[in-house]
């Protein structure tokens, strides 16, 4: 992999580290490993989807100008299910109802894991704004 081929794929896989870690600490008991798939392993889509997700995230962070440390933990999760969900739209023809499921219908782990994904990223996002 060259280094620009490292330097697109960088949101992706911030992404799905992000992801890994947070389903190892939120899923009870044994992810399936689909779940816990490394980046490299990863179907094309997935990794497309991550990285436009991880973008669209800091974009509206960005636009925010960090505001967006004052929504909830919900506010956070439900972000990056919806825009998660519009990428299964996009590359999936007709998904199983479990792949765009509205947050009130993700299992715990999964909304605790889509709220810690979005404020990773607005970490990143967001160093140095303020300061």
């Amino acid at each position: 992999m060259t280094t620009r081929e490292f330097q697109q794929d960088e949101p992706g896989r911030v992404f799905r580290a992000a992801w890994i870690a947070r389903v190892r600490k939120y899923f009870p008991g044994e992810p399936k490993p689909g779940y816990v798939t490394p980046w490299d392993d990863t179907p094309g889509w997935e990794r497309q989807a991550a990285s436009a997700v991880y973008t669209q995230v800091a974009q509206f962070v960005g636009s925010a100008d960090g505001a967006t440390v004052n929504l909830s933990r919900q506010q956070k999760g439900r972000f990056v299910a919806l825009c998660w969900i519009a990428q299964i739209y996009k590359h999936i023809p007709e998904p199983k109802p479990s792949y765009v499921a509205d947050w009130d219908e993700l299992p715990t782990w999964q909304q605790e894991t889509d709220s810690d994904i979005f404020e990773e990223i607005e970490k990143r996002e967001t160093r140095g704004v303020g300061e």
